[in-house]
């Protein structure tokens, strides 16, 4: 065995150890709420498919004409090959939406936020981060060679003080959460982050990821907080919108320098056009159908009162069971009674916080709400 395999060996086996090995298993989505796995099928709450829209005919039929008229792919960097106007279109939409002044449309969210914290903060700066931010915040601040510090999880009094303690030495400085949190599901209280970075000249970064289509009547997590100020709103088409892509919102000058100077952007190429129709279509089906938006936070919140946990704030309710071992096997019972729950173990989460991660989706039937809860209920008891 060659020195590199050897390696990997070990470390496979220590993790199997600790149960925290993740294995690929193949499983067909056969629509927005159905799957089949290990020749069975089972109602998904592991999507984040939250619309259903991934599915849809008419964001479907968008895809399907756009691959018929532009192709599979963008052929090279938007730079180079010449930028789709279909590209620009869907930029207008979102920033209309997010009421900017302009937009950026990335291959995917961990490219984006990968791209766009490097491009506005380097060394001699500051970037102060939720200790939950998603892994792609993370990877994007350690590429910026910027001082990164960490706050505790939504509190604002802890920033306060970072921002005291830190802000002074740095030149520029970068507060940096998601809006909806993809393992917790809660929401950042973005009025008083907000309100901090004013006071202390710092810019503020959101991945909202998990907000749009959801929360804000759909516009995602900044329209729950009217006075606050999101410097650069980031998000995603793979979520909510059921495609595949991101973007980033911000004033026009700042989207022009992202344009030209984001690596993401400049060195790669671009999102396929039809991604971009069928993020567009995704949009007028958003438009068009509120109650399919209000729906997804009503079965969270029926899910949450049946078991009688804090009201779902999101489409995303963790049962927390500790332990990776049980987690598991928790899941594993869940999918011998039909259900897709998949267990999320560290280092997605914290030490001791394993869990299962349970996805709503406004297509998800109540009488199915109803028998997952009953499910989950003893294994909560036993944990």
């Amino acid at each position: 065995m060659d020195s590199l395999t050897a390696f990997a060996q070990s470390k496979l086996d220590a993790l199997e150890a600790r149960s925290l090995k993740r294995t690929l298993v193949p499983t067909r989505r056969l629509d927005g709420l159905w799957v089949e796995r290990n020749g069975r099928r089972l109602l998904s709450f592991s999507c984040n498919d939250y619309l259903n829209l991934s599915h849809h005919p008419a964001v479907k039929a968008a895809a399907l004409a756009a691959v018929e008229e532009h192709g599979v792919g963008s052929g090279a960097s938007r730079l180079v090959t010449g930028d789709n106007p279909i590209f620009g279109e869907l930029e207008a939409r979102l920033a209309a939406l997010k009421g900017a002044e302009a937009a950026c449309v990335f291959g995917s969210g961990y490219l984006a936020n990968s791209g766009i914290i490097p491009t506005v903060v380097g060394e001699g700066d500051l970037i102060l981060i939720d200790d939950l931010a998603h892994a792609c915040i993370w990877s994007g601040s350690q590429l910026s060679r910027a001082k990164i510090v960490p706050f505790a999880h939504n509190d604002v009094a802890d920033l306060a003080a970072k921002l005291a303690a830190y802000r002074g030495e740095a030149d520029r400085a970068l507060i940096a959460t998601d809006g909806v949190f993809s393992m917790d599901g809660d929401v950042a209280p973005l009025d008083e982050i907000s309100a901090l970075a004013q006071a202390n000249d710092a810019w503020l970064l959101v991945d909202d990821a998990h907000g749009l289509g959801v929360v804000g009547e759909g516009r995602g997590t900044a329209a729950m907080f009217p006075t606050a100020k999101v410097d650069l709103a980031m998000g995603t088409f793979s979520k909510a919108l059921g495609g595949y892509g991101a973007y980033v919102c911000a004033s026009a000058p700042v989207i022009d320098f992202i344009k030209t100077r984001t690596r993401t952007v400049v060195y790669t190429t671009g999102l396929p056009p039809a991604n971009a129709a069928a993020a567009l279509a995704a949009l007028d089906v958003i438009a068009a159908e509120p109650q399919r938006v209000a729906a997804v936070l009503a079965k969270a919140r029926r899910f949450t009162r049946a078991l009688n946990l804090p009201l779902a704030t999101s489409a995303v309710v963790p049962i927390v069971l500790g332990e990776a071992g049980r987690t598991l096997a928790a899941a594993q019972a869940l999918e011998a009674q039909g259900f897709l729950v998949v267990a999320i173990r560290p280092p997605t989460v914290p030490a001791g916080t394993a869990r299962l991660r349970v996805a709503f989706t406004a297509g998800h039937p109540d009488e199915e709400i109803d028998r997952l809860a009953a499910a989950v209920r003893p294994l909560m008891e036993e944990a």
